[in-house]
């Protein structure tokens, strides 16, 4: 008796399986639940760039180090601190590309795109990589999708890319929207305003974080990025820029605002806002819920992109957003993604011959378009029933040895239970007429 009861217990006790390999940390598996979402965002995106006339580009994973390190900036946090680099066997410098407009810009140049009408509207999707602390929303491989207009500086043109990205956020579904603006000028004038925030910080460098106190020898604006408590302090009396942009600037950025106000787009002005990276000049912008305290989205103009590596200059502007951050604010608004169809047939197969003979009849469901799916690993007419209802199929198909030899099948309404044999060449049709 004690033999059985042990080992009956013993039964009972699953041997936990040990895992040898799992995704690097900060970089997830997009499982089947979460693909409906980013289906959404892509459909959507896609949508967009259709009615606004962009075209689709797609660059590299891989790009050479250099080209961040001069466009992106080598006092952001983006060069110093999350690329991933690696190195051909020629030796090349390589990086997985931490973001996706200096790719644009690149190939722009590269394939000499600027003899195709001009402003040319291009947007892409696709992975990016960087090397920072893993959080909610935030992850070492990201999706983003962008939308980038290069090739005129036309203020227009900035407030066409905010309308844009407002509408993609509202195709989502995803209102209540906050634009923070704000304009860092030009070379010219931001020399000016570089000088009078050194002025202002010349007294408190030993109050900064060490990241700061180095980026006020290489690039100050930087410090207006900065999240650190104790640098956010000063923020708060340091010169503002729009005080000291140039003439030309500043009528830059009055049409700009002009634009939005004649789009009926409500912003709030940001005077510390800079973005992250070293190429914007002269507008920038950034998306936010009202019920959320980080950015969806965000972008500005860069019109020194194209010189910065190495080109003449050509004047752009463009938006990104980080498809994890969007999945994340349709989760919590319950916003659904794409609904993936169910399966409209589970092909049910009994015995030998029904099993040889059901690879032929899937074939003619595939080519049909008839969504199907089976579970020909399994022989009970029970189990696969259950599977069929579990797959939500409208219809099963119940090919037996019998119906082999008389070259039908029954049809089965999975809602009703009502079967009834039809001839397999008539199958098709069946279906089709039932839809």
């Amino acid at each position: 008796m004690s033999k059985s009861f042990n080992r009956k217990k013993s039964a009972k006790i699953k041997k936990k399986v040990k895992i040898l390999f799992q995704s690097p940390k900060g970089m997830h598996d997009i499982l089947p639940n979460n693909q409906p979402f980013f289906l959404k965002i892509r459909q959507v995106g896609e949508k967009i760039a259709d009615i606004y006339s962009f075209s689709k580009i797609d660059t590299p994973i891989l790009e050479q180090k250099a080209i961040f390190e001069r466009a992106v900036g080598e006092a952001t946090d983006i060069v110093q601190k999350q690329m991933f680099a690696t190195k051909s066997r020629g030796d090349d410098q390589l990086v997985l590309r931490p973001e996706g407009t200096a790719p644009i810009m690149r190939a722009y140049l590269q394939h000499s795109l600027g003899h195709l009408s001009q402003p040319l509207k291009l947007f892409y999707e696709g992975p990016m990589f960087r090397y920072e602390q893993p959080q909610a929303g935030r992850f070492r491989q990201h999706y983003q999708i962008g939308f980038e207009i290069i090739g005129t500086n036309d203020p227009i043109y900035d407030a066409q890319i905010i309308l844009l990205a407002t509408n993609f956020l509202e195709e989502l579904k995803i209102k209540k929207m906050n634009i923070q603006i704000n304009s860092i000028g030009c070379n010219i004038c931001r020399q000016k305003y570089k000088r009078r925030l050194l002025a202002y910080y010349e007294n408190k460098q030993n109050e900064l974080c060490a990241d700061c106190r180095k980026r006020l020898s290489i690039n100050p604006l930087r410090i207006l990025d900065c999240k650190n408590q104790h640098c956010e302090i000063f923020k708060k009396d340091a010169p503002i820029i729009l005080d000291n942009l140039c003439p030309s600037c500043k009528t830059h950025f009055r049409s700009v605002l002009e634009y939005l106000d004649e789009a009926s787009l409500t912003y709030v002005l940001n005077f510390h806002l800079v973005r992250g990276l070293d190429y914007y000049n002269r507008t920038v912008f950034e998306l936010f819920s009202d019920e959320f305290d980080f950015a969806l989205g965000g972008g500005g103009r860069y019109d020194y992109l194209s010189q910065m590596l190495g080109g003449p200059k050509i004047p752009a502007v463009g938006v990104s957003f980080g498809i994890e951050r969007l999945v994340e604010v349709m989760k919590i608004k319950n916003i659904e993604g794409i609904t993936i169809k169910k399966p409209k047939v589970f092909l049910i197969q009994l015995g030998n011959q029904a099993k040889k003979k059901s690879i032929k009849i899937l074939k003619e469901l595939y080519n049909a378009g008839i969504k199907t799916t089976e579970a020909l690993d399994k022989d009970s007419l029970r189990v696969q029933l259950k599977v069929a209802d579990k797959n939500g199929a409208n219809f099963a198909l119940i090919l037996g040895q019998r119906e082999v030899l008389d070259d039908t099948i029954i049809l089965r309404d999975m809602e009703t239970g009502a079967q009834e044999n039809i001839a397999i060449d008539k199958i098709i049709d069946e279906i089709k007429k039932r839809a």
